[in-house]
């Protein structure tokens, strides 16, 4: 069922093929509707959002009804066990620590006599997170998306959602009391219920009932993926997030049940989750496999779960750590577990890597919901570039810059000579009047 490679130059292409495995699924038709679902928005407004929730969820609406009510918040702590109330609250506290450390602070220096520079950040006005539903509830993405934001002191915070089946809500056109708890406790009061492309063209635009953010941030699926995308410039994003990935490196005293329990949490998301392993040891291989074959017998996902694994899912043998490191690089994985015996010995050799886990009783679940670090990271190889999300996402920045008279005289010859060779006459004039303007103060 794992497929299981032992050539390096097979592992490389299959590593680049998993990698490109969203870029097979064929988007042009679907970004076309998407394209078509954000003119629709932006042209109609609260009556496409109406209409296409009727269409795609199959929930019936009215205009007043998009926002959730003050009395459904309320009602959704009746509706949770107090067990998952308190996990709630403990995963926030930690999520808040972590990111609290991460709040980047203004600063002005004097750099030479007459001249001062700085950064002065600053949160954006309104953001607006996504959060999936419909047939799942992820209270866990609510903490992850809104604390940065609150901390980032962002204004005005917008939730949107899908309502889903009733089986899932309690009167609440099917939001997830867990979700509107999860909310309330990060300090988000406004919520809609909306989702798919038509959500995001909501908050990218504004309708009568939405307003226009700044910003948008979370998950979902890749209707909600190309929306983020096409509405990029309107609006600021977090990132293009794909489906999950996890690559493990484990050596021969890890516990090849542990690391199928880890494959397999992966490859539960969803049928393009990739899930992958690389050890030194082939018989540890081999007790992998039949852990995995044994873990999915009884699994209540079996089907979707073993498509992953079928597709995306893949054992490397390699001749050391430090090869499975190289094809580690190469692969950039959002998920990085090091279950090896000395993980910190191997730490300096990772370049790319979205979260990291180290030692073996730090299973990637732990990121997931409450270690603190954002769950929320680079997917198909962006870790090469870029971060998960965090208080930056909802913050941008200004440079301070100050020249006295004498300040800008003792740099002036340098302006000039740069404007003067960029064809650029008004930049060097600029500069140049202030030097024989003898008006202005010293």
């Amino acid at each position: 069922m794992l497929r299981i490679v032992t050539q390096r130059s097979e592992a490389e292409a299959e590593l680049k093929r998993i990698a490109r495995r969203t870029q097979a699924e064929d988007h042009h038709h679907r970004e076309a509707t998407v394209q078509q679902i954000l003119q629709t928005v932006q042209r109609q407004g609260d009556r496409a959002l109406l209409d296409y929730t009727a269409e795609f969820d199959h929930v019936s609406l009215s205009a007043a009804e998009l926002r959730v009510s003050g009395a459904e918040m309320e009602a959704a702590y009746q509706a949770i066990n107090p067990q998952l109330l308190r996990a709630i609250r403990l995963a926030k506290q930690r999520i808040e620590a972590f990111h609290r450390q991460r709040l980047p602070k203004s600063w002005v220096t004097l750099e030479e006599k007459g001249v001062v520079l700085g950064k002065r950040y600053t949160p954006v006005e309104r953001a607006g997170l996504y959060i999936p539903g419909g047939r799942a509830a992820y209270p866990s993405t609510v903490l992850m998306n809104a604390i940065p934001a609150v901390i980032a002191g962002v204004e005005q915070i917008i939730m949107v959602t899908p309502p889903g089946s009733d089986q899932l809500g309690s009167g609440s056109k099917g939001i997830s009391p867990a979700i509107l708890v999860a909310a309330q406790e990060a300090g988000i009061q406004t919520i809609y219920r909306v989702g798919g492309a038509q959500a995001i063209a909501a908050l990218a635009f504004g309708t009568e009932t939405i307003p226009k953010v700044d910003v948008i941030t979370g998950p979902g699926n890749v209707y909600v993926m190309l929306a983020k995308k096409l509405v990029y410039g309107s609006v600021g994003i977090d990132s293009l997030a794909g489906p999950s990935e996890v690559l493990i490196i484990a050596d021969s005293k890890a516990n090849p049940i542990h690391v199928a329990a880890d494959l397999l949490a992966q490859a539960e998301h969803d049928p393009l989750a990739a899930a992958i392993v690389i050890s030194t040891d082939s018989d540890w291989l081999d007790q992998l496999t039949q852990a995995l074959t044994q873990q999915l017998e009884k699994h209540p996902r079996r089907v979707l779960t073993e498509k992953a694994i079928a597709h995306y899912g893949l054992g490397i043998l390699v001749p050391s750590l430090g090869v499975a490191l190289e094809l580690a690089n190469g692969f950039a994985p959002e998920h990085l577990e090091l279950q090896v015996e000395d993980p910190w010995s191997l730490l300096s050799g990772v370049r790319h890597a979205g979260a990291i886990f180290l030692g073996y009783h730090t299973p990637e679940a732990v990121g997931d919901y409450l270690a603190g670090p954002n769950h929320t990271l680079p997917t198909g190889g962006a870790a090469r570039y870029s971060s998960g999300l965090s208080v930056e996402t909802f913050m941008k920045y200004s440079t301070l810059v100050q020249y006295s008279p004498a300040s800008l005289e003792q740099v002036a010859p340098a302006i000039l000579a740069l404007t003067e060779a960029e064809g650029l006459p008004s930049h060097g004039e600029s500069v140049q009047l202030r030097l024989t303007d003898h008006d202005l103060a010293p």
